[in-house]
């Protein structure tokens, strides 16, 4: 049995949408899944995959119920969250310093207009660059996300839930996967 990654957006961000993991965990488990773990307080999670349709609302709707707010819900087999790094033409900038380089994983195809994605490139500075594929969005911020101009403008132009991790964390949350799945 593989593994599942469930990553939520915008839960624990400045005291909104308040998530205790292990509250967290105890209701994913009582879902009927096994092997739950999760990685830090942002919203990740990994357990065995079920192989169930409909997961990722019923997830949704249980976060509802328990916890009053509705985050978007991101869930991904192990194999496609593994895909995703794999295509990130930002490692070697990633490995000299994960937090500067981040993912965007998208809940659909975001078909962003080449114009568009050449308007969105204005913004970039000081060695920032981007790379847009159908799963995720890659963001190289050399200067940090926080001050990033670029990091900022990117939902106007790619319309399309989405949720970022640097890559210090989404390969955390890929080892972590790989030791549930055993």
């Amino acid at each position: 049995m593989g593994a599942c990654i469930l990553l939520l957006r915008g839960v624990n961000v400045s005291g909104a949408n308040r998530l205790p993991m292990a509250e967290f965990r105890e209701m994913l488990t009582g879902l009927g899944l096994e092997g739950v773990r999760t990685h830090i307080q942002s919203g990740n999670a990994v357990f065995r995959d079920p192989g169930e349709a409909g997961l990722a609302d019923r997830i949704g709707a249980a976060i509802t119920a328990r916890f009053g707010f509705t985050p978007a819900v991101f869930l991904l087999t192990l194999a496609d969250y593994d895909a995703i790094l794999a295509a990130n033409p930002y490692r070697a900038e990633g490995r000299a310093d994960s937090a500067k380089v981040h993912i965007f994983f998208l809940a659909t195809p975001a078909p962003v207009p080449e114009a568009d994605l050449a308007t969105l490139r204005t913004f970039a500075a000081g060695g920032e660059a981007l790379h847009l594929t159908d799963a995720a969005l890659y963001l190289h911020a050399p200067h940090g996300i926080g001050r990033s101009v670029l990091a900022e403008k990117i939902p106007r132009f790619v319309k399309t839930p989405q949720t970022a991790r640097n890559q210090r964390s989404a390969e955390a949350i890929s080892a972590l996967a790989h030791e549930v799945a055993g």
